[in-house]
């Protein structure tokens, strides 16, 4: 996998970023035309405006004006004000579907591409900072697109005609006075907001950290209770936030700072060109109307100045966040198809694993030359010591990872070499972990299979004996399971993905510590049912409890990532090996524990 970028004080916000938005915007060409029209409209009623309000101050200090009042120049002034309001207005309107559109879509490629990286990506990756990412992402666009096309192109566009108007109309002094102002403005504006960087970045930093403790920390409720350290959470929390608001404040400082200075330079650059203004009335080189014009143009070009570090710190930062999120969709797809890649073609359902080895990217090589098959139908059961690799091969298996030697294949067919969405169609799995939507009951069974009813979701239930338990529920299966399925017990939610599994009618089904959670009474039950499930079904289960694999057909013991026995139970106890250990150990466990279950009892 690729390294992952981090973003550092000194860090700039890349421009080149912004052609990735091309495309983007020319599907919207028409659109894009019209709202630069409308923003030249814009730009030129409102540089007209400081023009006519010099022709009605020169009209109205003129003798005839005792008489007659320029009643069509402020009529046309009237109108240039609403025209601009009008354009921007228009112009907006137009614009701004455009960035939703761009949003909606660039969401929408990064949610499609996050689910075809491996499993290894999103093992490693933070799913609260991830998710803060595309956030900030989406929202970048939408405030760099507004910020190009609402303030920079006007800004640009109208600075570069004050400046020619007043060159006309008053002379390349006052030109030349207010490019040396503008200049020393934004250099000045550009290396403060460049040391405000830091500030801004370390802002993002604690607040990615605090968002990631706390969605971090909800989702682990549970344990939190368990083990009673709601203030230790707090604690976190608190210090996360406290970090975020410590740096906010040297935020604040700086901007105030940043202010301060533009201030400065502002109100030098006004008393000098206002004063030169108003000499010039005094000596009769200017009329009053030029002195008011240049007034109003030094009003109009003093807003967008006012707010260039802003916008400046604004598109850094909107670059710097779009460029996170596009490294989303630089991210190299670790597991793909093949160009044009058949469908898994499914006979018999026969798996088999040949020389198989695999590592970790770490180098911590996990198995160990892994060769093994399981007949169509069969039942084939993998136990061993927690950390032997026994869940790598139910992974390897549904090609979550590749394996750096050997092959697997179904059915004679390299998994390689066909589409990964046959492949999966074709597998069921009830992982040891059942992670379930915060929706309802009926949708997480249903989700085996999307397009199964009502009358199938029960079925299925009925099959993994959680049926009685959902119809006992008021709202059945409309009921909610909470935020990924707190409101049920770990038996409960094992025996929905269990119900899942038996909706989807796959040909090859893995069951990876499926009874882990449930008690031996629910497990009997369970195990029965699948039996009836995975009736001519190619089964691999993977178990640590070794009362749920006794009736397999083979049973490999893996240890160390290697295959260190392999028959049926019988054969593996007389073998008095690591298997026959493995079941005294936990007969021994078992006895004990009912043992103390009936002294219990009696003392009460």
């Amino acid at each position: 996998m690729a390294p992952v970028r981090t973003v550092t004080s000194d860090q700039r916000g890349d421009w080149r970023i912004a052609k990735k938005l091309l495309p983007y915007l020319a599907e919207h060409w028409l659109r894009v035309f019209i709202a630069l029209g409308l923003l030249v409209a814009a730009r030129l009623a409102n540089v007209s405006i400081p023009l006519i309000l010099k022709q009605i101050v020169d009209n109205l200090g003129e003798i005839q004006a005792a008489v007659t009042i320029p009643l069509a120049l402020l009529i046309g002034y009237g109108l240039l004000w609403f025209a601009s309001i009008l354009f921007n207005e228009l112009r907006n309107a137009v614009f701004y579907r455009i960035g939703i559109d761009i949003v909606c879509k660039v969401s929408g490629k990064v949610f499609a591409h996050l689910h075809q990286l491996s499993l290894m990506f999103h093992l490693e990756r933070k799913i609260g900072a991830l998710s803060r990412d595309i956030d900030r992402g989406n929202q970048a666009i939408s405030r760099f697109l507004n910020m190009v096309v609402f303030s920079i192109a006007p800004v640009i566009l109208e600075m570069t005609l004050v400046i020619g108007i007043l060159w006309n109309q008053l002379g390349i002094q006052y030109a030349v006075l207010i490019v040396i102002l503008v200049i020393t403005y934004v250099v000045y504006t550009l290396r403060m907001t460049s040391w405000r960087r830091r500030f801004q970045i370390r802002m993002n930093e604690q607040d990615s950290n605090a968002g990631t403790r706390l969605l971090d920390s909800l989702m682990n409720f549970e344990t939190v209770k368990v083990f009673v350290n709601e203030s230790r959470e707090q604690h976190r929390y608190d210090q996360s936030m406290r970090n975020w608001g410590q740096a906010s404040y040297q935020n604040s400082l700086s901007l105030s700072l940043l202010n301060a200075g533009q201030g400065l330079i502002i109100a030098i650059g006004l008393t000098v060109l206002m004063t030169m203004a108003a000499t010039g009335v005094r000596n009769d080189e200017l009329s009053v109307g030029d002195f008011v014009m240049l007034h109003a143009f030094l009003l109009q070009l003093y807003v967008p100045l006012n707010v260039l570090g802003t916008v400046y710190r604004e598109l850094n930062h909107s670059l710097i966040d779009m460029d996170r999120m596009f490294q989303l969709l630089d991210e190299k797809i670790e597991i793909k198809d093949k160009p044009n890649a058949n469908n898994l073609q499914i006979k018999t359902a026969e798996v088999e694993f040949r020389n198989v080895d695999f590592s970790f990217p770490s180098g911590q090589q996990i198995l160990h030359d892994i060769s093994l098959c399981i007949k169509g139908g069969q039942q084939l059961a993998i136990v061993g010591p927690s950390g032997a690799g026994k869940s790598t091969l139910a992974r390897l298996l549904l090609r979550f990872y590749e394996p750096q030697r050997g092959q697997i294949l179904i059915d004679g067919q390299d998994i390689r070499d066909v589409s990964s969405a046959s492949l999966r169609n074709a597998i069921g799995i009830v992982p040891q972990d059942t992670v379930l939507f915060n929706d309802t009951v009926g949708y997480n069974i249903g989700y085996g299979d999307p397009d199964a009813g009502g009358d199938s979701i029960k079925e299925a239930a009925q099959i993994a004996q959680i049926h009685d338990f959902i119809q006992q529920h008021p709202d059945q299966y409309e009921a909610i399971v909470g935020e990924r399925g707190l409101k049920l017990s770990g038996g409960e939610k094992q025996r929905v993905a269990i119900a899942r599994a038996a909706l989807k009618k796959a040909r090859i089904l893995i069951f990876d510590e499926a009874t882990s959670s449930l008690d031996s009474r629910a497990e009997n039950a369970i195990l029965e049912a699948m039996d009836r499930v995975s009736q001519e079904v190619t089964t691999l289960i993977i178990a640590h409890r070794l009362s749920t694999v006794v009736r397999a057909d083979e049973i490999l013991v893996l240890d160390q990532g290697r295959i260190v026995e392999r028959g049926t139970h019988q054969i593996l106890l007389d073998g008095r090996g690591l298997y026959a250990q493995m079941w005294e150990l936990q007969q021994q466990k078992s006895t004990e524990s009912e043992t103390l279950i009936r002294t219990d009892k009696q003392q009460k």
